[in-house]
Order: structure tokens, then C-alpha cells, then sequence
């Protein structure tokens, strides 16, 4: 795990706050290159999508990019935990590692919430380490939501 790519996550999620989009930032990485192969922020309002979260969007760009439709290992560091939907997408695109910053008590999927990866269904279960750069990850989005109300 390096701290520079969840840096460019907290990057990515600033742009987004700044098109008035919940800023969560994600980049996917190779780690044999260690390089980033894909990165995106939500876009759920701009491009009027539900699906459109961070990590939905890292992960389409980076199965273009490659050519297929599994990531096998690759990473992904991502600004808040995944919600279900993207804990379901991380896991069909078999990521190897997932990073996140902060927990989500109220939508989170994974360490938080359902569970997603310990779930007797779940056929692929990405090594996982959140709580990375935490604090700016959450004061971001308090920022964000408190400048909503």
C-alpha cells in the first residue's frame, strides 16, 4: 500500500466536491508497475447516473483500458468505504486489494453495513485495509455536506 495513491483518491474527490458531486475519489493501480491505470470521482449528478460513484467509473476505465472485464491484481484505493453496489462491482472485477479512507457507518458495505465480502455468496474477497488518511477523507466530506445545509 502506498500513501501517494490514496493522496490522488483525495485529489480526485476534491475536483469532485468542486462540480458540487459527494467527493469520493478512486484510482485503480498496478501494482507490478506501480502505476495508476484508471482513476475517476463520483459523477452521480452531473452525468444524472445512480451508478455513477467513484469506484463504478475507476473500474469501467481500467477494464477499457485493459481490454477485459477482470482486474485480477490490481488495486484500488478509494477516499470512503464502498457501498454495497461498489462492493459487489470491486468483487466481480476480482480488484486484489482494496484501500480505503473512511468508514461509512451509515452506507458502507464493508467494513461497516452488510458485510459484503464476508457474505457465504461473495465469490471473490479482496484483501482489504481501510482507515488510510482517514481524517482528510472524512473532514472532506463533513465540509461537503455541511456547506449543503
Amino acid at each position: 500500500m502506498q500513501i501517494k495513491f490514496m493522496q490522488r483518491a483525495l485529489e480526485l474527490a476534491q475536483r469532485a466536491a468542486t462540480e458540487d458531486e459527494v467527493p469520493i475519489g478512486a484510482v485503480i493501480v498496478d501494482p507490478s508497475t506501480d502505476s495508476i491505470i484508471a482513476e475517476a470521482y463520483n459523477q452521480s449528478q452531473h452525468i444524472l447516473d445512480a451508478t455513477a460513484h467513484a469506484e463504478i467509473e475507476a473500474i469501467r476505465k481500467a477494464c477499457r483500458h485493459l481490454g477485459q472485464n477482470r482486474l485480477r491484481g490490481m488495486d484500488m484505493y478509494v477516499t470512503l468505504e464502498p457501498c454495497t453496489m461498489c462492493a459487489a462491482a470491486i468483487s466481480f472485477a476480482r480488484i486484489e486489494h482494496l484501500y480505503f479512507g473512511a468508514y461509512d457507518s451509515k452506507g458502507g458495505a464493508v467494513a461497516s453495513g452488510v458485510r459484503f465480502f464476508e457474505a457465504s455468496t461473495c465469490h471473490h474477497r479482496p484483501q482489504v485495509e481501510g482507515g488510510i488518511l482517514e481524517a482528510e477523507s472524512a473532514q472532506l466530506l463533513k465540509t461537503f455536506f455541511q456547506q449543503k445545509r
